[in-house]
């Protein structure tokens, strides 16, 4: 251990992978968790049901705590049941991908910063694309007002972005105070993966939670490893239908109705270039069930909005106001 300072800390955290089909990346995924400089007291594998040799590489790891699931929850409903089972005693949940490759001091970094930084409960690593180390695939996410979102900075350069708030992170590497998580109800189980780490990060930014993005904490990430890749139909599927749900439950006040031109926009274009790109189907399908979806969300939104403390130019702060976002930034 790097610091012998935080040696309270490995009986603070609780690692939580939430694994689908990840053979192909797994064993590596849990090899690096074992090298971390800093312990933790539990590192809990959720499976969802896998096909492949997961549950067989899972066995390879006696430190690991396997829950087996008899069908396919989904990432959110996932990590939830992993976060349930967790130790109440512990303090921090750190979530990380089975695609996703954490450097040694991955997780001490992480609990460094918590500690350096009380005023912030979220904390989001650097992830580096596992395909081009010089690249990032990731620096938090950032979420446009339109309702439009993706990864910040993912493309440029790794050492382009320096520590900064950002507005929510990805869960494929992120560090969350387990208060918090409990407080915000956890991941949106109906979502069922894509888009629910960014509707979570806006939900607990509604409540007064705050994100640190912390340079020093790597992971490499491969990025929609078990689903076919980041332009298969099931995430383009997930995550447009998503975007609509999160804009209509976590927009709050008269933003809501000031962007909602502009969603409804966004929405158009989505529809007019996936069909030109010969992928109607599944772009009419996850924008239909968005739309069927809509009362129950509602409801959520009456939920979310009376949790509310900060005021709108806060949350309006936070929002990327570009006309015409370059999405690398």
């Amino acid at each position: 251990m790097n610091n012998p300072d935080l040696a309270w800390r490995s009986t603070s955290v609780a690692v939580v992978i939430v694994n689908w089909n990840g053979a192909a990346f797994l064993e590596r995924c849990l090899s690096a968790l074992m090298a971390q400089t800093v312990k933790p007291s539990e590192i809990i594998v959720l499976d969802n049901a896998s096909s492949d040799d997961s549950i067989e590489i899972v066995r390879r790891f006696p430190e690991m705590r396997l829950l087996q699931q008899d069908l396919n929850t989904g990432f959110a409903r996932g990590n939830n049941l992993a976060i349930s089972a967790a130790s109440s005693e512990l303090q921090w949940i750190a979530l990380i991908n089975p695609d996703a490759f954490a450097e040694p001091s991955w997780l001490e970094t992480l609990l460094m910063a918590a500690q350096s930084n009380p005023e912030f409960d979220v904390f989001a690593s650097r992830l580096v694309n596992a395909g081009d180390p010089m690249v990032l695939d990731g620096a938090g996410d950032a979420y446009h007002m339109s309702g439009l979102v993706w990864r910040a900075a993912k493309g440029m350069p790794v050492s382009s972005v320096a520590e900064r708030e950002v507005f929510s992170a990805c869960a494929a590497a992120a560090l969350y105070r387990r208060s918090t998580l409990f407080e915000a109800g956890g991941f949106d189980e109906d979502y069922f993966c894509y888009v629910e780490d960014v509707d979570l990060g806006f939900r607990l930014r509604l409540a007064g939670h705050r994100c640190l993005y912390v340079p020093q904490s790597v992971a490499y990430h491969v990025g929609s490893g078990s689903t076919g890749g980041q332009h298969s139909e099931f995430a383009m599927y997930h995550g447009h239908r998503n975007l609509v749900w999160t804009f209509v439950k976590d927009m709050p006040g008269i933003l809501f109705w000031l962007m909602l031109p502009m969603h409804v926009l966004l929405n158009l274009v989505s529809l007019l270039w996936f069909t030109l790109q010969g992928r109607a189907g599944v772009i009419w399908r996850a924008k239909c069930d968005a739309i069927s979806g809509l009362p129950g969300v509602w409801r959520k939104r009456q939920q979310t909005q009376a949790k509310r403390v900060v005021g709108i130019a806060e949350v309006w702060r936070f929002l990327d106001k570009r006309l015409w976002p370059w999405r690398g930034s």
